[in-house]
């Protein structure tokens, strides 16, 4: 059983930044990627970052590349993602989530609310 914790979310000004962190515990030596998605009020969820961890490899959505970064600290089996020059658009609850591979989705966190105001 894995267990994923979000912090890090609120709100924000437009153009602002915030970084969300995702600790996992548990049977996390199963995960061998950990990712974001988010979703905002009336759409689907999107698939936002990825990395994996056995070649570093890195993913992100259209929407979010070159203002997103997503980074994995191992020791700590803690995941991070660093929103930089947020828009009003990035409103959303972020959602951690955990698998074997990209996508990773096969444990989920509990979701934290990020705002962005105009």
């Amino acid at each position: 059983q894995v267990q994923l914790v979000e912090s890090g979310g609120g709100l924000v000004q437009a153009g602002g930044s915030l970084r969300l962190s995702c600790a996992a515990s548990g049977s996390s030596v199963s995960i061998n990627a950990m990712g974001w998605y988010r979703q905002a009020p009336g759409k689907q969820r999107e698939y936002v970052a990825a990395i994996r961890q056995s070649n570093h490899y890195t993913y992100y959505s259209d929407s979010v590349k070159g203002r997103f970064t997503i980074s994995r600290d191992r020791s700590t089996n803690t995941v991070y993602l660093q929103m930089s020059n947020l828009r009003p658009e990035d409103t959303a609850v972020y959602y951690c989530t955990g698998g074997s591979s990209l996508p990773p989705r096969d444990n989920w966190g509990q979701g934290t609310q990020v705002t962005v105001s105009s």
